[in-house]
């Protein structure tokens, strides 16, 4: 071996151990540097003593539990183990229960608004976490926006659907069709559990079940597994939303997604250009659809002189 061959051999081992150590180091930072937990941070984990490497902890289910005024029948094993179930994806699906906390905290204002002027139950609320994680998606079955309305239910309930205008992402008129839903299956069943059930199944689908197996409560029901888990699913965001701390997540106001004032812009002609209407308001086309996407064109047909309120985000916010 040249000397040149043996400089650099020895340079190319002196690397190799430094890489190795710095590894070797970073691990040791995440098994012990961040598992210290403070005594008066208490949660639905079981306490760990300083020095602790990261385990996964069993939750304690909560004594009692409720939806919409309606007790959870904890007492029975399959409730308990469905409901455990969804605590503990939920609970340990961190990155996802952090950002639904982020965005509750900037559209939960609106929701709750609505919820209790429709005279619908707050609880309501996480029904829309669980169907869209507060986003304005696009199910593979044609359901859009933050309550997943399919298109023949928003159009029967009053909402403009077409290739120009989809009202299913307007979050103030999709929230009160969804509550003229709820309150419907409400009526029909004498349950807010049944009418949460009945969003998923269907109203015909839930009374056609409930007949057929001689019951008249939702935990009674033998379900196929994508409703089973449907009002569980609903259970376990509210607890966990309802007492973040107490499932290990630690945040400050600062840290959630705020609400952007709007002012309300009356509008009843075509607008021919959305991108040159944005420059006229004095903000952009991506503003403008961010905060109208119901707007799905880049102009508004509006041949009918229909009356629409386009959403224009107030100055200093962005």
């Amino acid at each position: 071996m040249s000397k040149f061959e043996k400089q650099a051999h020895k340079s190319h081992n002196t690397m190799n151990r430094k890489l190795t150590s710095g590894i070797l180091v970073s691990v040791l930072l995440l098994l012990f540097g961040f598992t210290t937990i403070h005594p008066e941070f208490q949660n639905a984990f079981n306490s760990r003593e300083e020095g602790d490497s990261y385990k996964v902890y069993a939750l304690k289910l909560p004594v009692t539990l409720d939806f919409s005024g309606e007790e959870v029948p904890l007492n029975a094993p399959d409730i308990r183990e469905r409901l455990d179930k969804e605590l503990l994806v939920n609970t340990y699906w961190q990155s996802n229960m952090m950002l639904l906390l982020k965005r509750a905290h900037k559209w939960f204002p609106t929701i709750e608004a609505i919820l209790a002027e429709e005279g619908v139950p707050d609880d309501f609320k996480y029904l829309a976490v669980i169907e869209s994680g507060l986003e304005n998606l696009r199910s593979p079955k044609g359901a859009k926006g933050f309550w997943q309305l399919m298109p023949g239910t928003a159009k029967e309930y009053g909402l403009e659907v077409n290739s120009n205008v989809d009202e299913r992402y307007h979050i103030e008129k999709s929230t009160r069709v969804a509550c003229k839903y709820l309150l419907k299956a409400k009526k029909r069943f004498g349950s807010w559990t049944l009418a949460a059930a009945s969003y998923n199944r269907g109203m015909y689908g839930t009374h056609k079940l409930l007949d057929k197996q001689l019951v008249q409560d939702y935990y009674d029901l033998l379900l196929n597994t994508e409703t089973s888990r449907y009002v569980f699913r609903i259970l376990a965001v509210k607890e966990i939303m309802s007492h973040p701390k107490r499932y290990g997540f630690i945040f400050e106001e600062t840290d959630l997604y705020q609400p952007i004032p709007v002012k309300k812009l009356g509008w009843d002609v075509p607008i021919a250009n959305i991108a040159e209407f944005a420059q006229e308001k004095g903000i952009n086309y991506k503003l403008l659809k961010i905060h109208n996407p119901w707007l799905i064109e880049n102009h508004l047909n509006n041949n009918s002189r229909k009356y629409y309120e386009i959403a224009i985000p107030e100055e200093g916010h962005y």
